[in-house]
């Protein structure tokens, strides 16, 4: 599971629309829509209740959600702490 397409993921949940979310990351419509449905595959279920509009988060959406924010956050600190070590090391 790619960080990036965890980011594009919650970035559809947040706008509830693929054209807004793609609009925000300054990327195509169609990359949000492969990475959402790359999500989905890799997880083997729908994250998002859609047809012409995204209308919601499944619940298995509604976690991945919740857990996606939460790693996304430790990442952004793990790599933080890295980054300081090596600024102590020079």
């Amino acid at each position: 599971m790619e960080p990036e397409k965890l980011r594009i993921f919650l970035k559809v949940a947040e706008c509830g629309s693929f054209s807004k979310a793609a609009a925000e990351l300054f990327i195509s419509h169609s990359t949000v829509s492969r990475a959402v449905s790359s999500l989905e595959a890799e997880l083997g279920t729908v994250l998002l209740e859609r047809d012409n509009a995204v209308k919601g988060l499944t619940p298995a959406g509604e976690k991945l959600s919740q857990r996606a924010r939460e790693l996304l956050a430790l990442t952004e600190e793990i790599v933080s702490e890295i980054r300081g070590m090596s600024k102590t090391n020079e």
